[in-house]
């Protein structure tokens, strides 16, 4: 059974990276630990990560935040299992950590947005009783 903690230093934040990277390939490594910090700051962004024998197997970004849809509830920006760990056990672990985080900071529910294209997550999150309420419009500017 993996480990679940928060990442607080830079070294934390470095080691979560490389699995942070096959969900977002976009972010440059370079930028990584300033853009989750500069998160942190806005937003109450917070990173999570499932560890086991010293090597980070999943990582999850997110935050608390409240609407007038949900009331107070945890958003789960980037959730991500080490392609080379997947099906072992580690996703689930920070998902029931996520839930258990959520339910003892006075959250009444828990939301993510996943691409369409990610099969396998949709199968995930909806073996972990997760809804599908709506679908999320953006517009690039």
């Amino acid at each position: 059974m993996p480990e679940i903690s928060l990442a607080s230093t830079d070294a934390e934040l470095a080691r979560c990276y490389p699995v942070m990277a096959q969900l977002r390939p976009h972010v440059p490594e370079r930028e990584f630990i300033s853009r989750v910090r500069r998160q942190a700051a806005n937003g109450n962004y917070a990173l999570a990560y499932a560890h086991d024998a010293g090597h980070v197997k999943s990582v999850a970004g997110f935050r608390l935040t409240e609407s007038l849809f949900y009331g107070p509830f945890l958003y789960v920006d980037d959730l991500v299992t080490d392609q080379a760990a997947r099906s072992k056990g580690h996703g689930d672990a920070l998902f029931d950590w996520l839930v258990d985080y959520a339910r003892k900071n006075g959250c009444l529910a828990l939301a993510l947005d996943s691409g369409v294209q990610r099969f396998a997550a949709h199968r995930f999150y909806l073996r972990k009783r997760m809804d599908i309420l709506c679908h999320h419009f953006a517009l690039k500017l």
